[in-house]
């Protein structure tokens, strides 16, 4: 008898998977990003918030920075087994031991290219070498797995050989890697089911070839029971597993419950902001669009029954469905956005208010919640009076502290403002919340810079979303300054949250 992973019962349960995080060792491997020891500590506190089993939070050997880093991240005392890589030498050992690390990740040689072209010893020596190191490991308290660098390259007999003799010196477990995405399922399948006969079995796997989420799962099938990922799969060349999609394949197909799902987004997003490294907007689990509708089919589905095209809730991941407007629009998504800013329209507005939806789309533009309400004031004749709008900006960044100042007219008052900051937007934004006082407490959800045209007049597109209270609302604007294209898009986001609601306004008076 085999459960979903087709291993017997004896071999796996349910809860038997546990996943071990290297974000903070190969995913800063990733070209470009360099995680400051704030930023490893906050996204150790994240992973563990997530209740991951084991986090890498870094290469001990590295230097004297990054020892100060694991370090700082062991002195969290997180719930999390927290592990430093070494290489097959004591003294990575003992540099991991200083930083008070609860374990290694041991990577020793077994491709021949590495054993004789990379280490220049042999087969024997490394076998000998990883006995000894193994040994001086747990002798010294530690949790170690060992892991067989180029394994997925390594003759199957010596991978073997090697687990048996990391196994028989203490090693807690013993992991397959694809360390260049070079293998397929079928490879892994054979190879990590000889390993699992010998003792607890790890896989790491790449993903160059695309098939590293089917090389987690062939490794889960042939009796591995745990699995090294990153979050947001970021990491060297095409990067590894990504651990959110893991997580949720496992907890969505299998039963079997990693980590503590509804932190999946929030730790996504953490690692993106502190590397630099954006998420697609098709990103499995955590993209912007993984739970967005804009088909008039779907998003009619969705109203209907929210499970017609998801396969699980956005809510199990920290997430929100979103429904968006665009050519593919239909009268459902139109009606319901129009209810949702509390717009009362017959069915001839959201007709007329459909097709001006999709003329914009049509241009290949992102039609944004002021557009929507803009069409719908047109439709239904309502002249509406600004609450806010942007009469001046000056903004300078050279050589000192970024500072601008605004001139603003509030429901029909002048009032001027200035700020410092980070940067000329920053700047810029502190200014016209000075100026709107209490008003301005609005919350600046989302900032995109969504598109920038070519040659020296290049025109940049900001878009924001903000909200107060329960009310959300999407602007936005493009100009060649993207200061101005930033601060006019958040006014007219706040002109659209401050205005009274439509059911307190009057239509406009009809024309003779």
């Amino acid at each position: 008898m085999t459960d979903r992973f087709g291993a017997t019962p004896e071999k796996r349960t349910s809860d038997s998977v546990q996943l071990l995080d290297t974000t903070l060792r190969d995913g800063e491997q990733a070209p470009g990003v360099s995680l400051s020891p704030d930023e490893k500590a906050d996204i150790a506190r994240a992973l563990d918030r997530a209740r991951v089993d084991y986090i890498e939070a870094g290469s001990a050997c590295t230097g004297p920075g990054e020892r100060e880093t694991i370090q700082r991240v062991t002195a969290l005392d997180l719930d999390a087994t927290v592990t430093s890589f070494a290489r097959g030498v004591q003294g990575d050992i003992d540099l991991a031991l200083d930083c008070d690390v609860d374990g290694v990740t041991l990577v020793v040689p077994s491709s021949d290219r590495h054993v004789e072209s990379k280490v220049g010893t042999t087969r024997d020596g490394v076998l000998q070498t990883t006995d000894e190191l193994v040994a001086y490991a747990k002798d010294h308290g530690l949790w170690v797995e060992v892991i067989g660098e180029d394994g997925s390259r390594a003759p199957a007999e010596f991978l073997e050989a090697l687990a048996r003799t990391s196994h028989d010196a203490g090693a807690d477990r013993f992991c397959f890697a694809d360390t260049v995405g070079h293998t397929s399922p079928e490879h892994t399948y054979d190879v990590v089911s000889r390993l699992a006969a010998l003792g607890p079995t790890s896989t790491h796997t790449h993903d160059d070839l695309g098939l590293a989420m089917a090389n987690v799962h062939a490794s889960l099938t042939a009796g591995a029971d745990l699995v090294h990922t990153t979050v947001n799969g970021i990491g060297e060349r095409a990067g590894n597993v990504a651990l959110e999609e893991v997580a949720i394949a496992l907890a969505h197909c299998y039963d079997a419950e990693t980590v503590k799902l509804d932190e999946l987004y929030a730790l996504a997003q953490k690692v993106a902001h502190a590397t630099g490294v954006a998420l697609p907007p098709n990103k499995a689990v955590v993209g912007e669009n993984a739970f967005t509708h804009e088909s008039g089919i779907h998003t009619d589905g969705t109203l209907k029954d929210e499970s017609m095209y998801e396969p699980y809730p956005p809510a199990t991941v920290g997430r929100e469905r979103r429904l968006v407007l665009g050519k593919h629009a239909g009268r459902a998504g139109v009606k319901a956005a129009l209810d949702e800013h509390g717009v009362d329209a017959t069915d001839e507005e959201v007709a007329a208010v459909v097709e001006r939806v999709k003329e914009l789309g049509d241009r290949g533009k992102r039609v944004t919640d002021a557009d929507l309400l803009a069409f719908a004031e047109d439709v239904q004749g309502y002249e509406r009076n600004r609450q806010v709008e942007l009469l001046d900006l000056t903004a300078a960044s050279g050589g000192g502290t970024p500072t601008a100042s605004v001139r603003l007219r509030v429901d029909g008052d002048e009032r001027v403002a200035s700020g410092t900051g980070s940067g000329p937007v920053d700047a810029a934004v502190k200014a016209v919340r000075s100026a709107l006082g209490p008003d301005a407490d609005a919350q600046l959800d989302e900032y995109h810079v969504d598109a920038i045209t070519g040659g020296t007049d290049a025109v940049v597109t900001v878009e924001v979303t903000m909200s107060h209270g329960d009310r959300s609302v999407s602007v936005a604007s493009s100009h060649a300054d993207i200061t101005r294209a930033s601060v006019q898009a958040m006014v007219d986001a706040l002109d659209r949250l401050l205005a009274p609601s439509r059911a307190a306004a009057e239509p406009a008076p009809a024309g003779d």
